[in-house]
Parts: C-alpha cells; structure tokens; sequence
C-alpha cells in the first residue's frame, strides 16, 4: 500500500474517533441488554471534581471539637451554642433540644456511686464487625463513666472480635438474619442480640481476656459475669469457674419470660467457663467490670437494620429491662445501597426503617436512641471510582426521618468528607479503608469511633455546665445569633462569671 493511503487510513481512523468522542452520550449506550461506552467530550470536559484530603478534614473535625482555652462561662456558652447550630460534626437533635441526653448522663454520672452499670446498645452492619469503632465508644465513655469488660457478647460468636477470645460446646445457634449457613428458630424469641443458643441438657460457654494487638485496656478488665437467658426448665443451673475464683451455683426455677444471673466477683479474672446444666435460650454472656457504662457490640453483616420488628416483643422488654438499657445506636444504610437505582426506591426503605424506630422505642422505652447514617461508599463508574449513586440522597433522607421521629442523627458520611470521601480514605497512608472501598480498616474505624465519642461527649460537657447557669438563661442565650450576643455586653443577658470548667479543654 502507498504511504498516502496509509496516511489518508490513519487520519480517517483519527476523525472518526473524534467525531465519536465528541457526540458519545456520556451515560454510554444501551443495545440489546448491554451498555457501549466511550470517552465523551462531555466527561473529558468538565471541570474535575476536587479530591478530598483527608487530613484537612480529619484536622476540622478534631478542631470542631476543641473548645478555645477560656476561663470565663461566656465564651464556653458561645462555643456550645455555635456547636449546636452550626458544627456539621455534631449529632443531630430532634428540634434542635440540647437537653435530649440530659436523661442518659445523669444516670451514667451517678452509675458508680450506685454500683450500677447502664448499657448502650450499637446495632450496626459490617462496619462494626469484630467490635469496630463499638470498642473505641466504649473506652472512651469507660474512661469518663466507669466501667470495663468486653461487655455483651453471644454465647456462639461466629465472628471472632477483637475484644475477648471465646469457644462454645453443647449448644446449638439460631439467628433471625444471615445467609443460609444460619439456622432458624420455629419462634421469634431471638433476645437482644438478635440470635441466641439453645442449650438441651448440658452446654458451655468459655471465654479469654483478649491479647488482640488492637484491643484496649478496659476491655482486658473482667469482674462481673452474667448471663442472660430465658424460657429454662425447672432446676436450671449455671456453674462458673474462673482461673483464680471459685462461685457458687446459679439455680433456677422455671420461667417462661427472661431472666438474668450474675457472680460480682472479688478479683479481676483472665478467664473462665460457664456451665449449663438442663434446658434454656441462652440470648448473652456479659463480661463486665466495675459499675459505669457498657457498650454492646451488635454485628450484622448483610443487615440493613429492618429486622427489629420481627423479635418478640415480650422477650425484647424484658431483656432491655434487665439490663438497664440506656441508650440504643442504630447504626445502618450500607447495605441498602445496591437496590437504590433512582431517589424512588429511597421512600419504602425510610418507611421499613421508621416502623424499626418506633418499635425500638416501644419495647425499650427506658433508652435514649441514636441512628448513625452510612458511611461514604466507593464504586466505580466508567472506569473512576467515586460514591455510589443515590447516597448523598439516602443519608439525607436518614436524617429527616430520624429527627422527624424524635431520634437523634450523627452524619457519618459527612464527618468522612462527604463525595467521593471513601476514595481517598483508602489512598490514604495509613488505609483508613479497604479495598473494597466500602469497610473501615482499624484505624479508620478508631478515627470515626473517636469522633463518635468526642461529640456524645460534647453534649455532655454542655449539661455539665448547664447546671450552673439558671435554665432560662440557657434558654435566652442558646437562641440568640451572633448578632445579638454582640449586645449582651450592654446589659441583655447576664450570666454569671463562674466557669466550671476553668480553662478547658479538648
């Protein structure tokens, strides 16, 4: 062939492909069941998106959080207010009522000098499997209220976590949610855990301090074992035997409803075994220390958090009753995401979800609820990894829907950054995500679990010092914007000059 054939070929080649990057629609083309794409004028030009760097965001967040070094209440006042009002780390409150934990810390403020131990409840998907960022709540909540242990685990534990190491024998597990590899009761008394095991004749339940790399201190402290179980025949017994302890017997009458045992031990233990004797639901094994908090780790992998409502309802009373639940974090949305195509199928996963709430509410109506939105979420498209379409909208509805039915919200996916977040928490170095771009690596899971922490915390703080100022005070001066607080030095509002915080804080 002459060269100018091969030259008229190659610019001929060249202009079709320019005419077809200029006019390929940029969501691709649909033949026969299949989507032709193309680089498009359209993507190729316009303005790139700008990446999200973490450490700026991360650095925001912490710095959201500090208080200005101060000895004055006014200034602490105005730092509490613009946090409520305007901080997008903040947990979101049904109206914006700042007094919405009051309830939960004045109990978790007198737990020791009562010798009683209050329990958060965190049910979440994946993202909190092997007790992820549910460990890092609980030491830092242990730090400030009391408290240790491992806390409620199940008597089978099919995924190994990073806070006590356990075996089970002679038992057989039930699980109301998971793949085909879980087994279903013939009744609905799955407990708090949303599983139990069924102990017929004789069983055991062994568990070990943890040595896990990743584990925290509190944890490693266990003095206290119960269990909680239900529907046992007559003559129940429950033995423990500890490595260094010796306790008597537990033995039961027979009691259709729930019921919970517990050894108050003299000495902290490293391990020990509980033995059954006779026929019951075993629904958790709590390993517990001194009085304070408890965080419990509730996992379920593939969960989108709408099977509540199928649990007796009886069974769930009691149990919550029992264990002095006070708080209940719904932590879910993930998983959810696959079916979304279009904002349409956003409405009847909000209705499932508002129906779980409000029966949560129902069967514990002693506990304050918390509902934690999806994190970010990474899925490529065209060849680019960004957030999965249609989340932005979902975690938005989320949070209407919690507030509407007086649940407060904390926006995790914004505290990550908000579109196109997970990407770059995956680059990051150290991973703070993994490469499915969809699961917190540990570090990443402390990061979130910190800040979770730090501003339940904060709304702590600001009780702490609401109870020294006159309540109509607060009142007045929560509502007032900037604008008008700039005259409260003419003599609008007066407040006292006492701080009880002194010069705070982070």
């Amino acid at each position: 062939m002459k060269p100018i054939r091969i030259l008229i070929f190659i610019f001929s080649v060249i202009l079709l492909l320019g005419v077809t990057w200029y006019f390929f629609p940029s969501e691709g083309l649909a033949i026969g069941g299949m989507t032709l794409r193309f680089p498009s004028f359209a993507e190729d030009s316009a303005p790139a998106k700008e990446e999200v760097d973490v450490d700026d965001v991360l650095n925001k967040v912490n710095k959201s959080f500090e208080m200005t070094v101060s000895d004055n209440l006014l200034d602490s006042m105005r730092f509490f207010r613009d946090y409520l009002k305007e901080n997008p780390n903040r947990i979101y409150l049904p109206k914006d009522d700042y007094t919405y934990f009051d309830h939960l810390f004045k109990q978790l403020d007198q737990a020791r000098a009562t010798g009683k131990t209050y329990r958060i409840m965190h049910y979440g998907d994946s993202q909190i499997e092997m007790d992820r960022i549910s460990s890092v709540l609980r030491q830092k909540l242990q730090e400030s209220f009391g408290g240790s242990g491992p806390n409620m685990i199940p008597a089978v534990q099919p995924v190994a976590t990073i806070s006590v190491s356990q075996h089970a024998s002679g038992m057989n597990r039930y699980a109301i949610y998971g793949d085909a590899t879980n087994q279903r009761a013939s009744h609905n008394r799955y407990g708090v855990m949303t599983q139990f095991s069924q102990v017929f004749g004789g069983g055991s339940v062994s568990f070990t301090r943890t040595n896990h790399s990743q584990a925290f201190d509190k944890a490693k402290k266990i003095s206290t074992v119960s269990v909680l179980l239900g529907k046992n025949s007559q003559g129940f017994t429950a033995s423990l035997n500890c490595d260094t302890i010796k306790t008597q017997p537990k033995v039961l009458d027979a009691n259709e409803g729930v019921s919970l045992i517990t050894w108050d031990l003299p000495a902290e233990v490293r391990k020990g075994t509980i033995n059954f004797k006779g026929n019951a639901e075993i629904y958790a094994i709590l390993l517990d220390g001194e009085p304070g908090v408890a965080v419990d780790n509730v996992a379920l992998r593939g969960c989108a958090g709408n099977i509540f409502t199928r649990i007796n309802e009886a069974t769930l009373r009691q149990s919550f009753d029992l264990l002095d639940t006070r708080l209940i974090i719904m932590q879910f949305g993930g998983n959810r995401m696959p079916s979304i195509s279009s904002p349409k199928n956003i409405s009847p996963y909000i209705a499932e979800l508002e129906k779980q709430v409000t029966y949560m509410k129902s069967v514990a109506p002693k506990a304050t609820l918390l509902f934690i939105g999806p994190a970010d979420m990474g899925r490529s498209y065209n060849g680019k990894m960004g957030t999965w379409h249609g989340l932005p909208e979902l975690n938005d509805s989320l949070r209407d829907m919690a507030l509407r039915n007086n649940v407060a919200y904390w926006d995790m996916f914004h505290v990550m950054g908000g579109e196109g977040s997970m990407v770059q928490w995956v680059k990051h170095k150290p991973a703070l995500a993994g490469p499915d771009y969809i699961h917190f690596t540990f570090t990443g899971a402390q990061e979130i679990g910190t800040n979770l922490a730090k501003s339940l915390t904060t709304y702590y703080d600001f009780y702490k010092l609401r109870q020294h100022v006159p309540s109509d005070k607060v009142i007045e001066f929560v509502n007032l914007d900037q604008k008008e607080d700039s005259i409260r030095t003419a003599g609008r509002i007066k407040l006292p000059t006492y701080n009880p915080f002194g010069a705070k804080k982070k």
